[in-house]
Formats: structure tokens, sequence, C-alpha cells
């Protein structure tokens, strides 16, 4: 897979389709690796003619460590939410990310582009569309959250198996952990992958990078970065957002919130849908995303 450097940060990225289709850039979210965006996603938009572009955020997957940075300090980050000060604890933040998505598609030549992150990728888009918008064509923030403080994110027990980490951290044990998360924070019966998907689905992230350090930072971004709902209101880029109906880990009133804080922004929730991306979801929330995307491409 290529590599490149964008916003000083190394990425590791691979495109397919077209050079001369319509950039789309695809933002995995927490610890998310870009394989996490499946083989079948990509087919769907590549065989819609658009330049598909998926990458490892920095610090997941092959993309550039920072262990350098340390391992933040979330006590001082959660006491500094009070006086404003988290953001000086973090080793970086969602903004430099999304940073790092910007440099990412000049890199490329593939400026303004059409962008759909996921859970922190969807935050990661809405950023993107605030502090670069000659990168962004048109946006699909999915299954996420506006920084709304007042809104409630998640069910506690959604919120519990986000920071649950295997002990010992073995590929068995990780393997084990993610299915147990899946039937917390994922799709309901109809749309549901089975144990075998998702273990092929977990073992094939462990094997290509199992980077935990990097978790730790990229969720020291999340907390820190300063709030961005009040800034919404100031887009002016065609808005897609998509939520699941069944999603405990970010809830749909979150993704209802950011529709309604993005002017002219329309909102599809999908039943039985919930923070995950299983095979039998993905036709379906294709058969929203293309239409939306081949209408502004």
């Amino acid at each position: 897979m290529p590599h490149i450097t964008a916003n000083g940060t190394g990425i590791e990225y691979e495109e397919f389709g077209s050079k001369f289709g319509t950039p789309f850039l695809l933002i995995s979210g927490y610890g998310g690796q870009m394989i996490n965006w499946s083989q079948e996603f990509v087919d769907g938009l590549v065989d819609e003619g658009f330049r598909v572009i998926r990458f490892d955020n920095r610090d997941i997957g092959l993309s550039q460590q920072f262990d350098e940075l340390g391992i933040p300090d979330m006590k001082k980050i959660f006491g500094g939410l009070k006086d404003g000060t988290a953001k000086d604890h973090a080793p970086y933040l969602l903004e430099d990310m999304a940073a790092d998505a910007a440099g990412l598609l000049e890199a490329l030549e593939a400026k303004p582009a059409i962008v759909m992150g996921v859970s922190m990728g969807g935050m990661i888009t809405q950023l993107l569309a605030l502090n670069h918008p000659d990168a962004v064509k048109a946006i699909i923030p999915t299954m996420t959250w506006s920084s709304d403080p007042t809104l409630e994110r998640s069910t506690p027990e959604a919120n519990a198996v986000l920071t649950e980490r295997p002990n010992p951290p073995s590929r068995e044990n990780i393997i084990r952990n993610a299915i147990k998360a899946n039937r917390v924070i994922g799709s309901g019966p109809s749309l549901q992958a089975t144990d075998e998907e998702l273990a092929e689905k977990a073992g094939a992230a462990y094997d290509r990078a199992y980077r935990p350090a990097g978790l730790s930072r990229q969720f020291a971004a999340i907390q820190a970065q300063p709030l961005w709902h009040e800034r919404l209101s100031e887009l002016s880029v065609p808005t897609l957002v998509v939520h699941g109906e069944v999603d405990t880990l970010i809830l749909p009133q979150c993704g209802q919130d950011v529709a309604k804080r993005i002017p002219n922004a329309r909102y599809v929730e999908i039943a039985d849908w919930g923070h995950d991306m299983p095979p039998k979801a993905v036709p379906v929330v294709l058969a929203e995303v293309i239409p939306f995307a081949k209408d502004h491409a």
C-alpha cells in the first residue's frame, strides 16, 4: 500500500477507481484502520464512477505512530474540561487529524472531495468542512456527534465496552472482546454480523497492526477537542447525516442534532442499524449514500 506525507504526518492510504472520477474520501472511526471500510463498500462506490480513497488515521494501522508523545494523562484532560486547558494536555486534537485529511487530499490532488466519516471519523469530517472548506465538495457525517455536551451520547453499557481492554491483549482475547462489544453496540437481528464475520475482521486488524498506545492518544484527541457544535451553522456544504436506529454508542439523537445544526442537511436513520458496518448493512447504507453523492459529484 502507498505511503505519503501529509500535514507533516506519514499516512498509509489506498486508492480505487478511475483517477478521473469525483474523489470520495472515507475516514475511519476511533481505533479503526482503513480496512474497516470493506472492499464491498469501496467497490459499490467505484462501480458508480467515484475515485475512492481510504487511509489510516494517525497513530493507527500503518500510518505514523506518535509514541514519542507518550501516554496522555486523562485525569489532567478531564480536569481541564472545566477550565479550558484540556487541549494543553492532549498529544494532538481531532482538528489535527482533520488537517491530516486535508493534507492527504492536497497531496493526492483530490480536492474537493465528497467526504464520509464514521463515528470519530464523522467528527473529523465536520472539522474538515469547518477548517478546510476548500477540501470538501459534500459531507456525509455518519453515526456521529456534534460535540454538544448537553446531549446524552451513549448508554452506560456501550460506554463501558468502548473503554474495555482485553487482558492479556492476545489475539484470541481481542477477537473475543470484539464479538462481545458488537453485541452491545452493533446492529439488530436483521443486519447483525455473525461471530465468524466479526472474528475475521478483528483478526485481520490485529494481524495488520495492533497499536494500543495509539488508541489512548486518539481517545485523548476526542475528549480534549474544543467544542465545535455552535460553528456548524456556518457550513454551506451539501450534507447527508446517516445514523443507525439502534446505535447505543452514539445515540440517534446525536445524529439528529448534527443535521439540525447544519443548514439544509438531510437526515437518514436506518432501521435496525447499530454502531458498526456488518456485511448486510453495506448495500443498505450505499443505497442512501450513492444517490446523494451522485447529486453532488
